[in-house]
């Protein structure tokens, strides 16, 4: 019933009508890089004018059959001038690019986006996206590169930010929440990401201290624009992994517009070269697209939808190991009987109403669906032997097990099922009340549905006898009398689960550009409130509010150098979603509270000149002082929620940023992150936390080869200090914090740009492209052994358990070819 609900919304895109309009003016107003540029000064000649949003999309009613003459200005660019003659009801699509105008102030050039910066919202060029690939490509491939961003599994699209986990941050397109899957524990399990860079135009990211407009989560905000498109085109990208495909299209009235794209990935590849020998079949496929339809100069509909198919099957055979040290080296030997079926389906679909009622209002409507069904299905038979390893250099041997420590077995077992549906309708507003003041507002309302059967257990053997588990109270008398108790599975939950919670959000927001002196200020004050109710079957229902202030203030001295200061913070809650309240026996606790952070974030962006050439360094210090905390663990990229509020926890850290053209005419960055973070569970003392990700590294790189310019290199770099390891089933996270060793990644992309805008053709085959380039990649260059987790493993001897590390994907080689039409 669902899956047709959501058909019949995707066949109402097909029942559009038309509506006469007056002569309009329309587009995107884009900088040399194409990122959209906020606040464009447009003037006619008859007297009209407007300015652009912070999308860079702009609206101007102008006389029709006459000559009209159309200025665009901005601070930061160079001035255009158009002139147009349109008919009566003519709708004209037109979309300038401004080119940087540099003014120059002793030796210090002044070329920055101050929208953007007093928002404190990184900004990352579409284009860049789409050429810097990786194991995993998309938006968080280049995410890993900003500092305060950690993803130490180069298969996942979950990324923590400023020590908080993947379920704390926000992800929009076109201002529509999007959703993850719910029961994903592997990275290697783990699809496409949503975020489909064809149809990608603009791309923000704030680390800490968004606005009230974004919605209630703890660490960050991925804010995503996908483009309506002004021509006809496709795009195609081919690999050994895989291949995209996407088309964009506008009628000739301009009236209707849509992009659309189709994905494809298959990591058999990257898989088959893991430590863990078998069969593996992981297959990804998407459908996305987003469509327009103007039916006058004040109202628009658009629809964003999606679909998600993701498989994977695996049929593990065995599988070898070896750590340890020099001195001490030890090997761990499995071969597996079973396999395992894991597959995802989503469905989304959203409709977005705009009604600009003015030049100073704008309306919004919103409505979405999001369907979910994942299933867990695996029984996976586990012998093995911990040996000792023969390290004596010479020796026919050497490297071979040549005495077992540990003898033993294990069945784990999984029937697990979810199906999710949500839905959410939403008004959003804007009202600028002078072009230096602005207003935004929100109501929204959600409903979730979530159906889960949980059904896991877990047999462990070691040298023939069952292990129980500790929580077990049952004496066992042996050897002198024998023991009579039943045989107990190690671990197992069972649950059947159906939980229901409705939302209801809203947020209020003030914006005000002005002047303090001789110095611009910028400045944002907002709050949310949420409140949640949960319910369901054998549930009793639990009904709770939250409400959150924020603010933004940013100062731009009238100074020589271009400095620019920012302080940003408020009270964030996280309200809980369905995972966190799911304890680890699967049990659905709905008094879980949210969880609550005091942010506060310091902000400095310097633009300078080096080498004549423009530079950017971003630095960032903040700080988050948590209650209410929610304790978990990470298995993989799995989140284990205890469903308590039973913690408290900080983190502190400084992120650094250069970035600008190291190489003339390429764009690229170094950072720097440090972060610590902390928590105390039942007041026994601060411990790290699971992402206490201490020092992080990270480069992409850009250059070319000076006399041949149209081959091109990437580079793209990664360092992390380990985080903490885990800890067995039953054990207690404070005896176990040892570390995870550093994570060390360098990707390598070389392309060669056989067609693009600067080298076309006129005749032959060259000439149907209007992009074409072929290259190869190498993932993991050096070929660093990067760990995930640990498999935990006891010696029947010693009594002691092993922590065997979970190595990550090898060095990898990928061709490519990218071509547009």
């Amino acid at each position: 019933m669902r899956r047709l609900q959501l058909s019949v919304l995707l066949g109402l895109l097909f029942s559009f009508l038309s509506f006469s309009q007056s002569a309009t003016i329309r587009g995107v107003i884009l900088d040399e890089a194409n990122n959209p540029i906020y606040n464009v000064n447009i003037k006619a000649s008859s007297g009209e004018g407007t300015t652009t949003n912070e999308n860079g999309f702009f609206e101007l009613k102008i006389p029709y059959g006459k000559d009209i003459t159309i200025v665009f200005t901005h601070v930061s660019h160079k001035r255009v001038e158009q002139m147009f003659n349109l008919k009566n009801g003519q709708e004209l699509l037109y979309n300038p690019v401004l080119k940087t105008d540099v003014i120059q102030i002793a030796t210090v050039v002044i070329n920055t986006n101050t929208r953007q910066s007093v928002d404190g919202v990184t900004t990352i060029s579409p284009e860049l996206i789409r050429t810097i690939k990786g194991a995993q490509p998309g938006v968080e491939n280049i995410l890993k590169t900003l500092p305060g961003v950690n993803i130490s599994n180069e298969l996942s699209t979950q990324y923590s930010v400023r020590g908080g986990n993947f379920d704390e941050n926000l992800v929009y397109v076109n201002e529509i929440e999007v959703y993850r899957p719910f029961l994903v524990r592997s990275g290697n399990q783990e699809g496409l990401s949503f975020v489909n860079t064809d149809l990608v135009q603009n791309v923000g990211f704030s680390a800490g201290g968004f606005q009230a407009k974004y919605g209630d989560k703890l660490s960050s905000v991925l804010d995503i624009t996908y483009r309506n498109p002004d021509d006809f085109g496709i795009r195609t990208d081919l690999s050994l992994l895989g291949g995209s495909i996407a088309a964009e299209t506008v009628s000739k009235d301009g009236k209707f517009s849509g992009i659309a794209g189709l994905r494809y990935r298959d990591n058999s590849l990257i898989l088959n070269n893991l430590e863990t020998e078998g069969n593996v079949e992981p297959i990804f496929a998407d459908a996305q697209t987003f469509l327009t339809y103007r039916f006058s100069s004040k109202f628009h509909l658009s629809f964003l939808g999606n679909i998600s198919i993701n498989k994977y099957n695996f049929e593990p055979q065995n599988r070898q190991t070896n750590f340890g040290t020099l001195d001490d080296p030890v090997a761990l030997l499995v071969v597996y009987d079973g396999q395992e079926q894991t597959q995802y389906q989503t469905y989304f679909g959203a409709f977005k109403a705009n009604y600009f009622a003015s030049d100073d209002l704008t309306l919004k409507l919103i409505a979405s669906a999001y369907h979910a069904t994942e299933q867990e299905f695996f029984d996976i038979f586990a012998q093995y032997r911990l040996g000792e390893v023969n390290s004596n250099i010479g020796d026919e041997d050497l490297g071979e097990v040549e005495f077992s420590e540990g003898i033993g077995s294990q069945l784990t077992h999984a029937r697990n099922e979810l199906d999710a549906f949500i839905v959410n309708a939403e008004h959003r507003g804007d009202y600028k009340i002078d072009d230096e003041s602005t207003i935004e507002w929100s109501v929204k309302y959600t409903h979730e549905d979530i159906r889960d059967r949980l059904v896991e257990y877990e047999v462990i053997d070691s040298a023939g006898f069952s292990i129980r588990p500790p929580n077990v109270s049952i004496s066992n008398p042996q050897p002198y009398e024998p023991f009579f108790g039943p045989l107990t599975a190690f671990e197992n939950i069972r649950a059947l689960n159906r939980v229901n919670i409705n939302r209801l959000q809203a947020f209020a927001q003030y914006s005000k550009r002005t002047s303090w002196g001789d110095n611009e200020v910028f400045y944002n004050i907002g709050a949310r409130v949420h409140s949640w109710t949960v319910g369901g079957e054998n549930i009793n229902g639990s009904n709770q509010t939250v409400f959150s202030p924020r603010a933004q203030f940013a100062i731009k001295p009238n100074w020589d150098k271009d400095m620019l200061f920012r302080v940003a913070g408020g009270l964030y809650y996280q309200p809980p979603f369905y995972r966190e309240l799911r304890d680890s026996s699967g049990v659905v606790q709905p008094n879980v509270k949210a969880q609550k952070s005091f942010h506060i974030v310091l902000g400095n962006e310097y633009s300078f000149e080096m080498w004549d050439r423009p530079f950017k360094l971003v630095t960032e210090a903040y700080y988050k002082g948590l209650s209410d905390v929610n304790p978990y663990t990470v298995e993989n990229v799995r989140i284990r929620y205890r469903a308590r509020n039973n913690a408290e926890a900080y983190a502190y850290g400084l992120d650094v940023r250069i970035n600008g053209e190291f190489v003339p005419g390429t764009e690229s960055w170094f950072s720097f992150g440090y972060l610590k973070t902390e928590e105390n569970i039942d007041n026994r003392g601060f411990i790290a936390r699971p992402t206490d990700q201490r020092l992080k590294f990270g480069a992409l790189f850009q250059d070319y080869v000076p006399n041949i310019p149209d081959l091109k290199m990437y580079l793209n770099l990664v360092y992390n200090t380990g985080v903490p390891g885990g800890s067995p089933s039953y054990a207690d996270p404070y005896d176990f914090q040892v570390r995870l060793r550093d994570y060390r990644r360098a990707d390598l992309g070389i392309s060669y740009v056989i067609v693009n805008s600067e080298k076309t053709y006129s005749s032959k085959w060259k000439s149907a492209f209007k992009d074409l380039s072929i290259g190869f990649e190498i993932y993991n260059m050096f070929n660093n052994q990067n760990t995930i987790t640990n498999t935990w493993v006891r010696d029947v001897y010693s009594k002691r358990q092993f922590a065997i590390p979970n190595f990550l994907t090898p060095r990898v080689f990928n061709l490519r070819l990218s071509a547009q039409f």
